[in-house]
């Protein structure tokens, strides 16, 4: 079963002891639109970023092909 970006992002946060309220906070928006994204699990790709340097470290966004290639 894969993860969502969302699951993915949760997992992320317990490693690194922060809240969803506290990186609401470091992103400069509400926890209401952050709770929200995750919801509907709607990141663009410059929200992703934005996370990731948030949480002091790299998204490295890819597509891998059906044969297991990242492209």
């Amino acid at each position: 079963m894969k993860l969502t970006m969302g699951e993915k992002i949760r997992i992320l946060l317990k490693r690194k002891n922060v809240t969803i309220i506290e990186l609401s906070k470091r992103l400069g928006t509400t926890n209401q639109n952050m709770a929200n994204k995750f919801k509907r699990d709607n990141f663009s790709m410059n929200e992703l970023e934005a996370i990731a340097e948030a949480l002091d470290c790299e998204f490295e966004g890819y597509f891998v092909d059906k044969d297991g290639d990242k492209i």
